[in-house]
């Protein structure tokens, strides 16, 4: 599958991928469970192969000095992450429309997980990024 779409919960902004992406990335770090109420799972895409309608309904947060998070303004969905020197766009997993042919890749900044919950999936775990 190459081409995936996706959207907000209120639809006030939708996308569409026309490419390959990643496997998702499940990161456990502290802004991630902080902004999203739980760990992240996304996967990425090249900036060009990202196709963005309703952009006007989207706000960028500088979560720290390297990147930010792309969210819906009207209902608040976490959508996007980007870098700042990159050419790529991670896009929330569970934002896309089904069938997403997504797969599961691994996790990362396990060692900044919550105390609530195991990983038990058998996937590979990375301390850090």
């Amino acid at each position: 599958m190459e081409k995936r779409s996706g959207r907000c919960h209120c639809g006030a902004v939708t996308y569409s991928v026309d490419g390959p992406v990643r496997a998702v990335h499940f990161c456990h770090c502290e802004q991630c469970r902080r902004q999203a109420g739980h760990f992240v799972a996304a996967t990425a895409c090249d900036d060009d192969q990202l196709t963005v309608t309703g952009s006007e309904n989207l706000s960028w947060y500088a979560a720290s000095d390297t990147a930010r998070r792309g969210f819906c303004k009207t209902c608040g969905s976490l959508l996007f992450w980007k870098a700042n020197d990159s050419d790529r766009t991670a896009i929330m997993a569970g934002s896309f429309d089904k069938p997403t042919g997504l797969v599961a890749g691994h996790h990362i900044h396990v060692a900044d997980k919550g105390d609530y919950y195991d990983i038990g999936d058998g996937l590979p775990q990375f301390p850090q990024r």
